[in-house]
């Protein structure tokens, strides 16, 4: 266990969603401590939000709308039995408390304590795009060749699930497909790399008709210029307790419109004037946990996009969900920009 700065975990009540979110991410241990005129009152964690999400959909809730305002928390009296009671209450943080009830401490388990994640699953990759966006650097290497670092990342993507205990990966692979197999196979590695040959690009659903006999169970379809840095066992759980057919993993994207914005009425008069506005929203990261009937149901050879996929279970009133992460749980190198913006991050992680 480790006891850390408590200042880095408050945030009043007072606060947006969208700062706790950010506020989240900044401290990477998934909980906040929300505070009223410098007084602990509530806790609040990424769980909480994300149920607020997907039972509202409301973006412009306060923390006080979200938290627990019933935390669990130990005096510091009891300090030295942290560990039992964070067991016996299924948390990784505790606050800790002065006789006064003043927040003075939280505790929390070390990385060595806290149980590693496992997904042992098969994982689809399309990686048979051309990659235009990425030009002139496509023009050298398949997309999925391309180094973040010194590692290519496609390598980067499996490398996350082969930690989290995924072993089996398919490629859906076109364009320069010999190169993306002659580096796989280079050497020897913990999981094993399966090829689907596209001889006409399929979209980025019409390739897994190509694994037909090939799978019969859960699996994930992840683009292959993306990287998410969240618990996919706790993605998969989910997709499983809800018994979603497809469950979409989408991102928080906030964007700021640089200009003035104009709003017109009907007869041409100015309704009203936004400087500078701000819109939030989610997104699709390209990442889905499937079930297998979703390629046992597709024609050979068909071309269509994932998305098209969904559209068309969605009308015959199949269950489609959707997992919410933060903006910082997502990367996408899919433009010359964003791939720099991946780079300079992994550096800075250490990945």
């Amino acid at each position: 266990m480790i006891n850390i700065n408590v200042k880095e975990f408050l945030i009043n009540e007072k606060a947006t969603m969208l700062e706790a979110m950010a506020l989240l991410d900044e401290v990477a241990k998934k909980i906040l401590f929300v505070e009223r005129e410098g007084q602990f009152v509530a806790a609040i964690t990424d769980g909480d939000i994300r149920r607020w999400i997907l039972q509202k959909g409301n973006l412009d809730a306060k923390v006080q709308d979200i938290a627990n305002y019933e935390p669990k928390f130990i005096y510091e009296k009891d300090k030295a039995i942290a560990r039992e009671k964070m067991k016996e209450l299924s948390v990784e943080a505790l606050p800790v408390l002065s006789e006064n009830n003043d927040l003075i401490s939280v505790v929390l388990w070390n990385d060595e304590v806290r149980k590693k994640s496992k997904l042992n699953i098969p994982v689809v990759m399309m990686a048979g795009g051309y990659g235009t966006r990425l030009y002139p650097y496509t023009r050298i290497l398949p997309k999925p060749l391309i180094p973040i670092g010194d590692v290519p990342i496609a390598e980067h993507i499996i490398n996350r699930f082969f930690d989290m205990g995924s072993e089996e990966f398919h490629l859906i692979v076109n364009h320069k497909k010999n190169m993306i197999k002659a580096y796989f196979n280079e050497f020897e590695r913990g999981y094993k790399v399966f090829y689907a040959d596209e001889e006409e690009p399929l979209g980025t659903g019409g390739g897994l008709s190509l694994l037909k006999g090939k799978i019969d169970s859960t699996f994930v379809l992840t683009n292959c210029d993306i990287l998410i840095e969240e618990d996919y066992e706790k993605i998969y759980n989910y997709h499983r307790q809800e018994k979603n057919l497809i469950t979409m993993v989408c991102s928080l994207k906030n964007i700021k419109i640089p200009y003035g914005v104009i709003e017109i009425g009907d007869r041409g008069e100015i309704e009203e004037m936004k400087e500078k506005p701000e819109f939030s929203f989610f997104t699709n990261t390209g990442m889905y946990i499937v079930e297998p009937e979703v390629i046992d149901e597709l024609k050979t050879n068909q071309s269509i996009g994932f998305p098209d996929i969904i559209e068309k279970y969605q009308q015959n009133g199949e269950k489609i969900g959707v997992f919410p992460i933060s903006e910082n749980a997502w990367m996408d190198m899919g433009q010359v920009d964003e791939m720099e913006k991946m780079r300079e991050r992994l550096e800075k992680n250490g990945s």
